[in-house]
């Protein structure tokens, strides 16, 4: 009862206060893209969005590891597992710069999807096979421009928690850019918040891993 009623708190908070930064984003996007077409600074102010949440929810115990192996202006492409929606949450703490790939439906969620359009953020639609083309080609072009991409490669989120088989786009792109994989682990988040749960579960510990990255 307690979690639900903390759950349902948190939510309200998120939807309340996504409304105030939504419109400081879009005023941040029309001050800085002429100057910012990357959009660097978009995505900082991002990071700071999604972080708010992580920084005020009380029962999250996080840690991040491997901020070392991390090069400064080097456009990596990311990979992840993924366990829970929480997980672009806690990407977010890493606060450097990425484009991420995401399901085509999140684009539609009010406020937060606008603000991934506006960060020109990659969209796909699972099971197309132009959308992924198209995908790999907004892919190929941010990191030509020196941004890293991020992606899940399972696809979707393990009900399991347990990682499963990855799909070849990630590594596919990474191989025609000659670009860097850097290879990112996090766990906890699937028992925060489980699949097809809106109900946080209590305090829990939160690890995010980031390894050296695989030439």
């Amino acid at each position: 009862m307690l979690n639900r009623l903390v759950s349902s708190v948190f939510l309200v908070f998120i939807a309340l206060t996504s409304i105030l930064f939504f419109f400081i984003a879009l005023l941040l996007r029309l001050i800085s893209y002429p100057f910012d077409r990357r959009l660097r600074l978009l995505h900082l102010f991002t990071c700071f969005w999604a972080s708010c949440y992580t920084w005020t929810m009380p029962a999250w115990r996080i840690r991040i590891e491997g901020r070392e192996h991390v090069r400064k202006n080097m456009a990596y492409v990311i990979i992840s597992n993924h366990q829970s929606q929480l997980d672009i949450l806690i990407a977010f703490r890493l606060f450097f710069h990425y484009k991420w790939v995401s399901k085509i439906e999140i684009f539609r969620v009010p406020l937060i999807g606008w603000n991934m359009a506006l960060n020109r953020y990659i969209k796909l639609k699972r099971g197309d096979i132009e959308s992924v083309a198209q995908m790999l080609r907004e892919c190929k072009m941010h990191l030509d421009e020196g941004s890293s991409i991020f992606m899940f490669p399972e696809g979707t989120r393990s009900p399991d928690g347990k990682v499963k088989a990855f799909k070849l786009g990630a590594f596919q792109l990474a191989r025609d850019k000659k670009a860097p994989i850097l290879p990112i682990v996090i766990s906890g988040t699937n028992k925060a918040l489980p699949k097809y749960s809106m109900n946080f579960t209590g305090v829990q510990k939160i690890y995010i891993k980031i390894f050296e990255e695989i030439p």
